[in-house]
């Protein structure tokens, strides 16, 4: 699992980077202030937990087992809803999505207790 989420892990950083220059280029001129801030915040978490997922990758070979394995899925599934909601929101203005992003928060904040969990039994 380690690799796989290493591998994973580098690919959303590598999507992070290319999301923020994205943003930082073409659509800070298109879009008002209140949906360029939206999509940062999405690009923001979307780094901090593709960094979180290298955390996981090296926790995987200190404290195997299925809370870190958790952790790591938690935290793709929270960059997915969390920032890809964000993302689309902000492109598109379409307000409902803002209901699915406190669903990658709790993703997120699960991930990191798993993590902390995982660390601590071992």
């Amino acid at each position: 699992m380690s690799a796989l989420f290493f591998t994973v892990g580098c690919a959303l950083a590598l999507l992070s980077v290319a999301a923020g220059a994205f943003g930082g280029h073409i659509l800070k001129p298109r879009l008002t202030n209140e949906l360029f801030e939206i999509f940062e915040v999405g690009a923001r978490y979307h780094m901090y937990h593709a960094l979180g997922l290298l955390a996981v990758a090296w926790a995987c070979t200190q404290w195997p087992g299925t809370l870190t394995t958790a952790a790591g899925w938690l935290f793709v599934a929270g960059i997915i809803l969390f920032s890809g909601s964000l993302y689309v929101l902000s492109l598109s203005g379409v307000r409902w999505l803002g209901a699915v992003t406190p669903l990658g928060g709790l993703c997120f904040m699960a991930g990191w207790l798993c993590l902390g969990l995982a660390a601590w039994r071992s």
